[in-house]
């Protein structure tokens, strides 16, 4: 049997590339399995109780109806233990039935800046894993990590591998083989970065599927429809995509004969995703927050809310994806609307909480390229600019100590963010922030455009609760 060895044994994968390689196992296609740990010490719980289970889950899926299915979910068959040293990961890696590794350790877990370089002054987490493997340790991060199995699979002679990223970043799998390679070099290791560059392949790819966390109800449901107490159900909407590059180096699953698009180029359909469903989801977990909200769809039933969705895809995000002299093979109005439909789904539950996270991270990945495209075809983007500045306003709120849950956010200095907040000019330091805006930092027409949504966000706020 061939194995896919999975980093991050989270929701996402479960519910997502999981999901595809059991469709593949359901119609006798026993020829792949997954095999997954993480490569931290968190998750104990879950771990734990699909080590139990022998890596098997219910996934509860939900239609924008409110039509719920169970399915048993059966294709991790090796549930990996977490240990200090990852010796049961790199062994798994090493093994040379090992033909894919593919990982899941959200977009802020690459430590890229906006040149698509590590980031070291920032990271005090990446320096020190540097640190740890050149000292004969184990990394922990998912560059240390893969150094580190990449490295017994080379001693071992196990061959070619295929590294996947399953994150949701723009060229996800050019940009985290770009860093794995760059930390390879601050390591010093010039036989190993020769063998990655021969004996691996990173295809980009396009994932899809809103995954809350799991709550207890979940499980209460599951055991209510199938009668049993899963310590590791998980919830998903019914909506599913992957479309990835076909760029193979050891063999993959059939996975087109499950409904994955196998392809030549995944750059529309990333470009489309990223900036129509992922972006918009965070103004509207930003502006649901500001709104007093809890769920994703209660702001996407908010009309002034779901109008800032609608206005900034509509005048902003599709004229320049789909150009006369660049078509977009997407129809996409038809997919904004299928997106607004998904976030309005009541039944996901979907929390502002863990859609609004990591803004250091998507605004400079999600909303700036936009701006940029915009300002270099001379026009006006006054409906993206809603989006940062509902991030600032969100910001304040943060920094007053008024958001009514822990923002969590791997790329953002806690300094810098309120040091923007107490500025004289909080607009004009929010929008010289290089670890936002790259080159833009400080751009007039940024600051302008900043400037009359921040005073449109503020109205919309004072409406909302009369501050």
């Amino acid at each position: 049997m061939n194995f896919i060895l999975h980093l991050g044994l989270g929701s996402f994968h479960r519910a997502h590339q999981a999901v595809y390689v059991h469709a593949l196992r359901q119609q006798g296609d026993t020829g792949w399995a997954i095999a997954g740990g993480n490569l931290r010490p968190d998750m104990a719980d879950t771990i734990a109780a699909l080590q139990a289970q022998d890596g098997r889950y219910t996934l509860e899926t939900v239609t924008p109806q409110g039509e719920r299915n169970y399915t048993v979910i059966e294709s991790i068959q090796r549930v990996i233990p977490y240990q200090d040293d990852l010796a049961p990961l790199i062994a798994m890696g090493a093994d040379p039935a090992t033909r894919i590794i593919s990982f899941t350790v959200t977009e802020a877990g690459y430590y890229l800046d906006a040149q698509n370089q590590l980031d070291w002054p920032t990271f005090a987490d990446l320096r020190a894993d540097l640190a740890a493997v050149k000292a004969g340790q184990a990394g922990h991060t998912i560059y240390g990590g893969l150094v580190s199995i990449l490295r017994a699979r080379r001693a071992a002679g196990a061959g070619a591998v295929t590294l996947m990223n399953c994150d949701n970043l723009r060229h996800n799998g050019d940009r985290s083989r770009g860093g794995l390679l760059q930390f390879i070099e601050a390591l010093g290791d010039a036989p190993l970065k020769e063998w990655v560059e021969q004996n691996t392949t990173s295809p980009n790819a396009m994932v899809d599927r809103i995954t809350p966390r799991p709550t207890p109800d979940v499980a209460e449901r599951v055991k209510a429809a199938t009668g049993w107490d899963d310590k590791a159900a998980l919830m998903g909407e019914s909506f599913i995509q992957w479309v990835i590059e076909d760029d193979f180096i050891a063999g993959r699953p059939a996975w087109e004969t499950v409904g994955v698009e196998m392809v030549q180029s995944v750059q529309a359909h990333e470009e489309a995703k990223i900036r129509l469903l992922n972006a918009t989801h965070s103004c509207i977990a930003w502006a649901g927050t500001l709104a007093g909200y809890q769920y994703i769809h209660e702001g996407t039933h908010d009309a002034a809310i779901r109008q800032m969705a609608y206005d900034y895809v509509t005048d902003d995000a599709i004229p320049v994806l789909h150009t006369p002299e660049q078509p977009c093979p997407i129809n996409l109005e038809q997919y904004r609307d299928v997106v607004l439909d998904r976030f309005g789904n009541p039944a996901i539950a979907d929390t502002n909480q863990r859609v609004a996270m990591d803004a250091f991270s998507k605004i400079p990945g999600m909303i700036a390229p936009t701006i940029r495209d915009k300002l270099a075809r001379d026009a006006s983007f006054d409906s993206v600019a809603m989006l940062p500045a509902l991030f600032l306003a969100y910001l304040q709120r943060w920094h007053a100590g008024q958001i009514p849950y822990t923002y969590q956010d791997q790329a953002m200095d806690p300094a810098v963010a309120h040091a923007i907040c107490d500025a004289a000019d909080p607009v004009a330091a929010y929008a010289a922030d290089t670890t936002l805006w790259g080159e833009l930092a400080g751009h007039p027409q940024l600051v302008d455009a900043l400037r009359k949504a921040y005073a449109r966000v503020l109205a919309f706020v004072a409406e909302r609760t009369g501050a």
